[in-house]
This record gives C-alpha cells, sequence and structure tokens, in this order.
C-alpha cells in the first residue's frame, strides 16, 4: 500500500506498507482458488466466502490501521486504486476449477476484490485500473508527458528506499494519479 501526497515540490510518499491477506493458521488462504479446485461447486464456494471474508476484514484493517496514522499527521485517505489484471474473467466457479490458468487469475482477483470490498467498506472512493493502461491513465488524470511521470516515480522510490520494484512504482503511479478527482 502507497500513500502519497502533494507537497510544494510536488508527489511525495506520506506511507508505504505490505497488506497481508493470507490467514496464517490457514494455509489453504494462500491460493484460495487451487485449495479448493478439486471440490464441488458448492462446497468450494462457501471455502472460498470464507477465505474472502477473512481476506477482506485484513485488508480492513490495514487501511483502518494506516489511515489513522495519516489522519494523526494531518491527512485524509479519501481514494484507493486497484490495478487490474489483464486476464479474462470467466462467468462461473465451474469454469473457473475447470482451468489451471483460470484457477491463477481467479487467486489474484481473490485478492484485489478483497481490498476493493475493504476500501468501499470503509468509505474511500475505490478505482479499478487496468495494469495495461495504468500509463495512459495517468498520462490523461496528470497532463503530463510519460517520461517525466516515470521520473517523477523513480524519484520518489529515491526518497524512500528499497525496495522500490516494479509493483511500488505501480501503485505510486496509480496513487498520484487518482490524488485529484476527476474533471466533469
Amino acid at each position: 500500500m502507497i500513500a502519497l501526497g502533494i507537497n510544494r515540490t510536488g508527489p511525495c510518499v506520506l506511507a508505504r506498507s505490505r497488506v497481508l491477506l493470507i490467514d496464517d493458521h490457514d494455509p489453504d488462504s494462500k491460493q484460495p482458488y487451487h485449495s479448493v479446485e478439486l471440490l464441488c461447486v458448492e462446497e468450494a464456494t462457501g471455502r472460498l466466502t470464507g477465505y474472502l471474508d477473512v481476506a477482506r476484514a485484513m485488508a480492513y484493517a490495514a487501511i483502518k490501521t494506516q489511515a489513522e496514522e495519516l489522519k494523526s499527521q494531518g491527512y485524509g485517505v479519501r481514494r484507493a486504486g486497484i490495478l487490474e489484471s489483464a486476464g479474462r474473467k470467466p462467468s462461473s466457479l465451474a469454469s473457473i476449477l475447470a482451468s489451471h490458468a483460470l484457477i491463477h487469475a481467479a487467486d489474484g482477483d481473490h485478492f484485489r476484490n478483497a481490498l476493493w470490498a475493504a476500501a468501499g467498506q470503509y468509505g474511500l472512493e475505490v478505482h479499478r485500473i487496468q495494469a495495461r493502461t495504468l500509463e495512459e491513465h495517468a498520462m490523461a488524470r496528470l497532463h503530463l508527458p510519460k517520461q517525466r511521470m516515470l521520473d517523477t516515480v523513480n524519484q520518489l522510490g529515491r526518497q524512500v528506499g528499497p525496495p522500490w520494484g516494479a509493483d511500488q512504482k505501480k501503485a505510486a503511479l496509480l496513487a498520484w494519479s487518482l490524488l485529484k478527482p476527476e474533471r466533469s
């Protein structure tokens, strides 16, 4: 999770943390769709609902803790961004469980859905952006050329130090693009 603000020189990182959504007491929660692959659809549905409830509760706790910490420093949290995968979305649980590739995609969607539900529960305006369109989305929102945006995101990494890999860069770019509300 990356929280950004704006100071007189531009965007700055206010907070950075990793949100844990896996129950330490249940190793199957790490790959929920893999864990129910061999179950009937009804039983799989029940287990997946339980895994989602736990992941959502963990996400909510992380969002609440981070938002309260930022509030104590004088900042408000209004929006959350979630990067969507480029994978196709199957229409049914049965079709997911019949395809190992779809199971992998569903595992990722599971955690994104938990974050989405938790952010909404906390009252945040949630934006889900396709990862493949992130740079175009950010250029349109920020009205900046691509290279200037990417240079700024890299500079944010120098501000906070490692780790500052691709995931953190994308999260920072998404957060930056959501600092201002969309123009009508």
